[in-house]
């Protein structure tokens, strides 16, 4: 049984794959210039997920408005432990959510089809006194992953989950150190 707060991602020994569905507007942009650009918004917190399943559940497979286009973002991970170690919960103190640079929140991991599964995935906003560094600093690649997404989709409604499930990157429990454990536990 899996512990019921983990992250589990993509990962080397140097990066971490996140997850993040845009329009195609910010996604053809970041694409074309290898980096986030215009219309791509600084002034505003971005989320990033470690769990495809959970963005697949919150941008229905790439089909809500805005959300169409699914890019795998893969970042350092001295970059992701950073931003991990300046976070606070979101059902923390206000205070001190309210002068974080990261927000950290769990949310219930989800199954191919949506349903809530009995463990949590870990969704990740990165503050605008911080944007800059996770777009320039930390993300090393921006992959296009919206027909492998679409493509799983069709087979999950087709009856053939074991064969979408081939097309999705493996995600196996990311090793943080331990200080870090302890300070993103839910409610702690």
């Amino acid at each position: 049984m899996s512990p019921l707060h983990q992250i589990r991602a993509d990962y080397d020994a140097r990066t971490i794959v996140v997850y993040q569905a845009y329009s195609p507007a910010i996604a053809d942009a970041a694409l074309a210039a290898g980096r986030f650009v215009a219309p791509f918004s600084f002034h505003r917190m971005t989320w990033i997920k470690p769990s495809l399943m959970w963005l697949m559940h919150r941008s229905n497979w790439a089909r809500k408005p805005g959300q169409e286009r699914v890019l795998a973002v893969r970042i350092t991970r001295d970059g992701w432990e950073e931003a991990l170690s300046r976070a606070v919960l979101t059902n923390g103190d206000p205070r001190a959510l309210a002068e974080a640079a990261v927000h950290v929140q769990w949310d219930p991991e989800r199954s191919p089809r949506g349903a809530a599964l009995n463990h949590y995935s870990i969704q990740v906003g990165i503050g605008r006194r911080l944007i800059r560094t996770f777009t320039d600093d930390w993300t090393v690649g921006l992959t296009d992953i919206t027909p492998q997404v679409r493509k799983a989709a069709c087979l999950i409604q087709a009856g053939q989950a074991a064969k979408a499930q081939r097309l999705l990157p493996k995600e196996r429990p990311y090793p943080l150190p331990r200080a870090l454990e302890s300070r993103l536990s839910a409610g702690g």
